[in-house]
């Protein structure tokens, strides 16, 4: 990553603010700091950086084009670490730090001391609160280092207010931070907003009052048509059912799509469709109204994810019209929202920046259909395949434990205890992975440094290492190689599909503009944190984005 004089960029910015043209509209903390009223960060699950682009023609003036034209635009953003995946690109957002560092390097990971597997947010000693599920066990604790939330409840000795808002646990928890007020997600059994006894030992009462709308059911009720005549979705594909996944129980293939709630028992077919972020958007206006976010005398926070264009998306590719309708109605949604900030908070009294976790590939049946490569390398397939082969050799059997991310996980315990050498075993595996044509490069990350790989992705690799949580043997396949199927997509390598994504910066001491400079996702948390004139989190790596401050 780049290394600058990270003292010299903070002073400049600050020295900028004194003069800044929105000063006048801004809260003014009793020791004199000029800060605005509300910080607003959006993340858009897996937003490819061409979609600002791919549908512009079609976005509302109000939506991404607002952002687009009064705001600043990074066209040229990256994500310096792979496996770029959800847990992790929120991490890095609201962190500024990189899996390394951090922790939180995949969704699931084994836990070397252990040999058990763990979920990113996981967290046995807690309970669900808002439901009886198990869905609640979950808190940020497995995140090693501070967020720009944390570092500003900090600063406003814990005055200021942060809240964490998706229908993925993972996307508002690891963005809120350790210290928030409160992170809330999707209990897919009931349909509900809930929490976890981390937070709260009960749902507030608007909460409850939301819950009590069941809006779920409304909305699953009616089935899934285009915004807009289906002749005019000129972006995607005429017929795209050929290139989708198979569907869960709960979701109807093609166009209308129809949605069971399987008796009352399973909404996951709300976080499927468009309406999951329109869901996730009105909980976050009721949430701004009823906390009085922005109205404390202190800056609150709000860290917001988007996460149904994830799910449709790894149903039907980036090439769909389900994702050019996705967007299309995101766009109106978030042209919604942006106008109850501007009536609540106020024009040029928030801050707000919208960016990605990561980005996804193109369906490779859809490129081999137009003669272009793809594939998959079936991960859990080539699990059974290298254990088979290493049995043969070494009569173990399951000397790899897990794979995951387009990693191997090694059985050390029976390795030793079976008399065999650790080291030989893992070169073996290499030699049968390098073997294969879908891969490119295998490597035990012990000879990490030994490796021939082009420097970036080396340094991506670099960044996302954790020897407690990472595994032992790394894969690189080809370039549009998937790791489950040949439909809809995936992510979670180090090539640009997965890691350009937008960033967009609007509001309280942004100006218009746009830069094709390269930057990077960590560079946003000490971006916000010289603009508060607050530390930046305890790991950050990323540097300050001086082209979007008012001078």
């Amino acid at each position: 990553m780049r290394v600058t004089s990270f003292f010299f960029v903070v002073t400049s910015v600050l020295l900028s603010f004194t003069s800044s043209a929105q000063k006048a509209k801004s809260i003014i903390i009793n020791n004199g700091i000029d800060r605005p009223k509300l910080v607003v960060g959006i993340v858009v699950d897996q937003m490819r950086w061409d979609f600002l682009y791919r549908y512009y023609d079609r976005y509302s003036e109000g939506g991404f084009k607002r952002l687009l034209k009064k705001g600043f635009s990074f066209e040229n953003t990256m994500i310096p670490y792979s496996p770029p995946v959800t847990s992790a690109g929120h991490t890095c957002l609201f962190t500024g730090s990189v899996p390394a560092i951090h922790g939180i390097v995949a969704n699931d990971w084994v836990e070397r001391s252990t040999g058990d597997t763990m979920y990113c947010s996981q967290d046995e000693t807690v309970q669900t609160v808002g439901s009886f599920s198990t869905t609640g066990h979950m808190s940020p604790r497995n995140m090693l280092t501070t967020t720009i939330g944390d570092e500003l409840r900090l600063a406003t000795n814990f005055k200021s207010r942060v809240f964490g808002i998706a229908l993925k646990d993972r996307g508002g928890i690891f963005a809120a931070g350790h210290s928030a007020n409160a992170a809330y997600w999707l209990d897919d059994s009931t349909g509900n907003w809930i929490s976890s006894t981390y937070y709260m030992n009960a749902l507030p009462r608007w909460v409850q009052n939301f819950n009590a709308e069941k809006r779920p059911d409304e909305i699953l009720r009616k089935p899934w048509n285009r915004l807009y005549d289906s002749a005019s979705y000129t972006q995607s594909v005429a017929n795209e059912i050929p290139f989708e996944r198979s569907t869960p129980a709960q979701v109807s293939k093609g166009f209308p799509h129809r949605y069971t709630t399987n008796g009352g028992r399973n909404y996951f077919g709300l976080r499927v469709s468009p309406f999951g972020n329109t869901f996730t958007l009105d909980f976050a206006k009721q949430l701004i109204e009823n906390e009085h976010l922005g109205s404390s005398g202190q800056t609150d926070m709000l860290c917001l994810s988007l996460s149904s264009t994830d799910y449709v998306a790894h149903r039907v590719g980036p090439q769909a019209s389900e994702v050019e309708d996705t967007y299309l109605r995101l766009d109106k949604d978030l042209g919604e929202f942006f106008l109850m900030l501007d009536k609540t908070v106020g024009q040029g009294n928030y801050f707000l920046f919208l960016s990605a976790d990561h980005g996804a590939p193109q369906t490779p049946d859809y490129l081999n259909a137009n003669k272009m490569p793809g594939g998959s390398i079936r991960g859990k397939a080539l699990l059974v395949e290298i254990n088979a082969e290493l049995f043969k050799k070494y009569k173990v059997k399951n000397l790899v434990r897990k794979y995951y991310e387009y990693q191997f996980y090694f059985d050390e315990h029976k390795i030793d205890s079976s008399g065999l050498e650790s080291g030989d075993v893992h070169d073996y595996a290499v030699k049968l992975l390098l073997q294969r044509p879908e891969i490119v490069q295998a490597f035990d990350y012990r000879n990490f440094y030994k490796t021939i790989l082009q420097p970036d992705l080396k340094q991506r690799l670099l960044n996302s290492y954790f020897y407690k949580r990472s595994g032992d043997i790394q894969l690189i396949p080809k370039p549009q190689y998937t790791d489950a199927s040949t439909l809809g997509t995936d992510h979670g390598v180090g090539y640009t599909y997965d890691t350009h994504i937008p960033l967009l910066m609007y509001g309280w001491g942004i100006k218009p503009g746009k830069t094709n400079r390269e930057t990077f996702m960590t560079d946003v948390a000490p971006t916000i944190a010289a603009m508060l004139r607050i530390q930046m989190p305890n790991g950050s790596v990323g540097h300050v984005l001086e082209e979007a401050v008012r001078k």
